[in-house]
């Protein structure tokens, strides 16, 4: 614990560590007041269709902007202080980013029909939240597009602020919207909540004003657009895929449980998401910058070893905890009619301790840019996920099926990430990492 504490006052700046954990702190309280407000006024039955429009949201969005977010960030930072190699990363990814964007929203637009039946069943005809999302889209690719700019030039604060003024707000339009229109406003505040945080990031745009010269047709550069899409491929492949995949198992409970089964799981899910952010948080904090420093299997090892001595032990008496106090968990976040909830924690909290115990070793993908054993890995993991949750479904005759297939499914990813790491931990300490 005391090298985390070192390194993060050596490497990250106290006052910004603070408010990025303000920063997660309002997004998990932002999203405890929708769940509630949802459960109060609309239930499981409109849990379970908003969870399944808030995944079509997520892939799409990724789509949209191409997953360009890291590798801008990467390339501002490389080339802010040489204006030519700058102006090339700008004009590159906003030019694409905007044809990417416009393509997807007109997609969504003029297909809002076909897709409603897709994620929605056909007697529900929520096709004009489907056309309100591909209006708000290219807000939220100006958002993303805007935020990569400030972290590229470490701007952390504002950054950070922008984050927490713009939760505030998509909150507060969100319970609004939910109130006055319940089912139909919380499927619009899903539709329009990534885009509304834009607003606050003018702001951003107004100081950062100097950089829109740099932005031309002539200085798109097929050079970068190459080195973004490696960012571009890892970046879509799990965030597309994924919540697409979400989808298809979420509609699979609908038609062979029920609407209600259905939403038990996304409450589940959602409840899962909240107590993941501190770790995840703390793991990209801290992690995958050390992991990109490290040059030697055995520092890696040793890494590894002393994140699981020092975090892990916390998470699982965490975890505990949630099981110890889960019946007044839900009460708190959702009401008495989510109980059978409680018989879904178990399988679920123990997929998340595996499934953060092989995210630590596999971030090693990232810092080291192991691009095909990512892809393989993400694949593999979705795939299974999909099959499993179909077959223990079925099995278990109920929703308890989908949790218990997320325990399984990442212990047999853990089992993939720990033979692609065998070497690592088990062989001889090489002097240097080789992409294995």
């Amino acid at each position: 614990m005391r090298k985390l504490i070192e390194y993060i006052n050596d490497k990250v700046l106290v006052k910004i560590a603070s408010l990025h954990m303000v920063a997660i702190i309002t997004r998990i309280i932002a999203g405890l007041l929708t769940s509630k407000a949802i459960a109060v006024i609309v239930g499981p039955f409109g849990l379970a269709l908003i969870g399944n429009l808030r995944n079509f949201v997520a892939a799409f969005q990724t789509l949209a902007t191409q997953g360009f977010y890291k590798g801008i960030v990467k390339y501002v930072a490389q080339f802010k202080d040489n204006s030519k190699a700058l102006a090339k990363t700008l004009s590159t990814a906003y030019y694409f980013g905007f044809m990417s964007t416009m393509l997807v929203s007109f997609f969504c637009y003029f297909g809002a029909e076909w897709i409603n039946t897709i994620i929605f069943p056909s007697y529900n005809d929520y096709g004009y939240v489907i056309k309100i999302f591909a209006i708000a889209l290219p807000f939220y690719a100006l958002n993303m597009f805007t935020f990569s700019i400030i972290n590229g030039f470490s701007k952390y604060k504002i950054l950070i602020i922008i984050n927490i003024i713009g939760q505030i707000l998509s909150v507060s339009i969100a319970l609004l919207l939910i109130y006055q229109e319940r089912l139909k406003g919380a499927l619009i505040s899903v539709a329009i909540a990534e885009s509304i945080i834009f607003l606050i990031t003018l702001v951003g745009i107004i100081n950062r004003k100097s950089m829109l010269p740099h932005i031309q047709v002539k200085a798109i550069s097929f050079k970068m657009l190459k080195k973004l899409s490696a960012y571009s491929v890892m970046a879509l492949f799990p965030a597309l895929l994924l919540p697409l995949v979400t989808i298809a198992i979420r509609s699979y409970i609908i038609d062979n449980i029920g609407y209600k089964e259905a939403g038990f799981w996304e409450a589940m899910t959602r409840l899962s998401k909240y107590y993941l952010m501190f770790v995840s948080s703390l793991i990209s904090l801290y992690l995958l910058p050390r992991f990109s420093e490290i040059k030697t299997t055995k520092a890696f090892k040793k890494e590894v070893w002393h994140f699981y001595k020092t975090i892990v032990p916390f998470l699982g008496a965490g975890m505990l905890l949630i099981y110890v106090f889960k019946k007044y968990i839900i009460l708190g976040v959702f009401t008495e009619e989510f109980q059978p909830v409680e018989d879904l924690f178990f399988w679920q909290l123990l997929g998340d301790f595996v499934k953060v115990l092989s995210i630590i070793i596999a971030y090693q993908f990232l810092a080291k840019k192991m691009f095909w054993h990512y892809v393989l890995t993400e694949a593999f993991l979705i795939i299974i996920l999909y099959i499993t949750s179909v077959y223990f479904i079925n099995a278990f005759g109920g929703v308890k099926g989908a949790v218990v297939a997320h325990f399984v499914s990442y212990v047999m990813y853990y089992g993939i990430i720990l033979l692609i790491f065998s070497s690592s931990f088990f062989g001889a300490d090489r002097e240097k990492i080789e992409n294995i």
